[in-house]
């Protein structure tokens, strides 16, 4: 089996909007395709994000979904990594490693200051990956507030 990972333009998204979709029911989200390719869709015109997929042979298996920020005290940019989904049949291929080495490739390419990432805290599955991989929970500055 072969495993590469692609950075998607706009014109891809339509052939991996059902990921996106499952991914937001994994979060007790409603299905929407539709609605998912368009968020897709616009976050990638506007620049807002960048989105690699996860594919074994040629079949999209997984995807990961980065927003830029930017670090006013470092002074440089940096990564939110807020999507990070594998279907469940391709789940303990290493495809989460690969999809998060590329996260960091990303950062280091873009002259980043470090890479953020959130996950839902009863999700100690992906909480194992991400700290097999060098991920480091932190636990200072963090607030929310839903709008």
């Amino acid at each position: 089996m072969r495993i590469f990972i692609k950075k998607i333009s706009e014109p891809d998204v339509d052939s991996i909007a059902f990921l996106f979709d499952e991914y937001r029911q994994f979060y007790k989200q409603p299905t929407d395709i539709s609605a998912a390719a368009s968020f897709l869709k616009e976050r990638l015109n506007r620049n807002e994000s960048v989105v690699f997929i996860a594919y074994t042979d040629d079949a999209p298996v997984g995807f990961m979904q980065l927003y830029p920020i930017f670090s006013s005290v470092g002074l440089r940019r940096a990564w939110l990594l807020n999507d990070l989904y594998v279907t469940a049949n391709a789940r303990k291929l290493g495809i989460g490693k690969l999809l998060l080495e590329e996260a960091k490739q990303l950062g280091k390419e873009t002259g980043s200051r470090w890479l953020l990432l959130q996950t839902g805290a009863d999700n100690t599955t992906a909480q194992s990956v991400y700290e097999k991989n060098g991920w480091v929970r932190e636990t200072d500055f963090f607030y929310r507030m839903d709008l």
